[in-house]
């Protein structure tokens, strides 16, 4: 299969087949979350039938936005909420205390049902105090007595930081009763309460870090749990679909009271939500990015429109853009040598993605590779594995190459050369194999003594078969080797090699696809590696008749390098030889 030159209608999104889903928005006093969290749904709904376990485990982030959007949706989904009367401790005339049903009217000190939550709880907090001065002492509830009865969430990265405290709570769950304790444990409490029945849901939110490490110190209460995700995509692929994730953007934007989102607004929101996602089929349902994004465009300009939020984009990207700045700087001025023209053998422009500690965003850049072939025992010597800067993935796509080319020159004995590779004014740790279809171009361009055209970057990993496999931050890559081309003068040959398994994750800026659109810049999208590798060099990996295709020429330089020499006499030789002749 050739590899295709894409059109500038594939670096975005499609957003023309969902105009009436744009105009059709659903009405968001309906349940939008319980329509796009269906699995939050089905958990929650579980956990308010389960008696035995009643604990639920929530992927999600542990902010107090993220738990209140639980436990509304908790409460939306329960049949528990009939009315209780609770409990409360009766003092006797001996100062003793009495555990006593809440009469009708009363305070209450335990009480049920509901759903409680913190994003941050002490001790004290949670399991209230016994206070009181000159003998007047009496019990101050916590958390966990108002949530008595009803539904507690708390974030799993609180029960990690304070152990005692979980252990604590686990103990009462598992008994079923709550023991008061004193806060000092030098100091016996100063009276006597009675314990209190516990009956309670428990529900702990946590990113996938926090949940592994809770299960790693917990693994029999996780696997008694139940579990659920607060999704973070939304999948579409119909105007239903969208008119959803449309309606929650709009029940978001509706909490904040700003204004209404104008319809020529939606194609640039769902071009960023899917550049967010890294996916074309994929739009962000985070509470906090969606709302962002309106209320930046709001302080742009005082409404939403497609207008305010191009504004308001552009904007946080040139704050954002120092760091990437000035490394396109260092470019400009030669001091980090990439280039953008001519042939050279062995030296390919890969792509690289930066994410630098305390940088809000990540960026790419083109990478310089090079490689070198000489006489040897057919070794491809990795200069970053070398030098310790080269992480086990790299070493990885490494290996792959040597086996991938290997296998095709069909060799019957060892690779009479060996090759050395680096990524050249490279500093820090190499790490991901994104960078292996470059290698294997640079690899085969110095094995062939065929060179390779400066004006296009290569990214991409391959398999030992040869198979060009998708990679990650193509947005930023591609965008990394626009900018140093543009700055130079597009001269209207310039692109970028990428798979074509990645073609669904571009979203790409204005500026490229302008380009793109312009034929002054452009994007190839391949299957396998000699796919690349024709496009680099302007030959064919392998043809029929073995003429002048790159295999051959690699071929026929080992046999030129494997012939055996045959040395004249010269000097004394020839005259011993001219003497035994007479």
């Amino acid at each position: 299969m050739i590899s295709s030159q894409l059109p500038w209608q594939a670096l975005r999104p499609n957003t023309d087949d969902y105009r009436t889903a744009f105009t059709r928005i659903p009405d968001t006093e309906g349940d939008i979350q319980a329509a796009i969290q269906p699995r939050l749904i089905n958990g929650l709904a579980y956990l308010d039938n389960q008696t035995l376990s009643p604990v639920l485990m929530v992927r999600s982030q542990e902010n107090t936005d993220y738990l209140s959007r639980i436990a509304a949706a908790y409460l939306a989904v329960s049949e528990n909420n009939g009315d209780f009367s609770g409990w409360n401790y009766q003092r006797q005339a001996d100062d003793r205390f009495l555990l006593v049903p809440a009469a009708p009217g009363d305070a209450v000190f335990c009480q049920q049902p509901g759903v409680f939550f913190r994003e941050w709880i002490e001790s004290t907090e949670l399991f209230g105090a016994v206070r009181g001065h000159a003998g007047d002492y009496r019990p101050e509830p916590g958390l966990l007595h108002q949530a008595n009865g009803g539904t507690l969430i708390l974030s799993v990265r609180t029960l990690l930081a304070q152990p005692l405290m979980w252990l604590r709570l686990k103990q009462y769950l598992a008994r079923g009763y709550f023991q008061w304790l004193s806060a000092d444990e030098r100091r016996p409490l100063p009276v006597s309460l009675p314990d209190l029945p516990l009956n309670i849901k428990l529900i702990l939110c946590g990113d996938r870090d926090a949940l592994a490490e809770f299960q790693e110190s917990e693994p029999e209460f996780v696997a008694r749990a139940l579990y659920t995700e607060y999704e973070e995509q939304w999948r579409f692929s119909n105007n239903d679909d969208m008119a959803l994730w449309c309606g929650w953007v709009t029940c978001l934007s509706q909490e904040l009271n700003l204004p209404d989102i104008a319809e020529d607004s939606w194609p640039l929101l769902v071009t960023e939500g899917c550049r967010y996602t890294g996916d074309q089929t994929l739009l962000p349902l985070c509470p906090h990015w969606i709302q962002r994004q309106l209320t930046d465009a709001v302080s742009y300009g005082g409404e939403i429109c497609a207008r305010t939020l191009r504004g308001a984009l552009e904007a946080r990207r040139w704050r954002e853009s120092y760091l990437p700045g000035r490394m396109q700087d260092e470019i400009n001025d030669q001091q980090v040598f990439i280039e953008t023209e001519g042939e050279v053998i062995g030296q390919v422009n890969g792509l690289s993605v930066l994410d630098f500690p305390g940088h809000p965003r990540p960026w790419g850049e083109p990478s310089r590779i090079t490689c070198v072939v000489h006489y040897g025992d057919g070794e491809v010597m990795d200069i970053e594995r070398k030098a310790e800067l080269g992480g086990n993935l790299h070493a990885k796509g490494m290996m792959i190459i040597q086996a991938f080319l290997i296998s095709e020159l069909e060799l019957d004995q060892q690779l009479p050369f060996s090759a050395s590779m680096v990524f050249e004014q490279s500093y820090s740790e190499v790490d991901g194999d994104s960078a292996s279809l470059a290698e294997l171009c640079a690899l085969v361009s110095a094995l062939a003594l065929q060179p390779l055209t400066q004006s296009i970057a290569v990214t991409g990993s391959i398999d030992q078969l040869g198979n060009v496999q998708p990679v990650g931050g193509l947005n930023e890559k591609i965008e990394g080797f626009f900018g140093v081309c543009s700055a130079r003068e597009l001269t209207g040959k310039q692109g970028v090699v990428i798979p074509r398994s990645n073609v669904r994750h571009l979203s790409l800026s204005d500026e490229v696809t302008e380009a793109v659109k312009a034929g002054q810049f452009h994007l190839w999208a391949v299957d396998s590696a000699d796919q690349a590798l024709t496009l680099l060099t302007g030959k064919q990996w392998l043809t029929e008749d073995d003429s002048d295709d790159l295999i051959s020429l690699i071929q026929r330089r080992i046999a030129q390098a494997t012939q055996p020499e045959h040395s004249s006499r010269t000097g004394v030789l020839r005259w011993l030889n001219w003497f035994n002749q007479r």
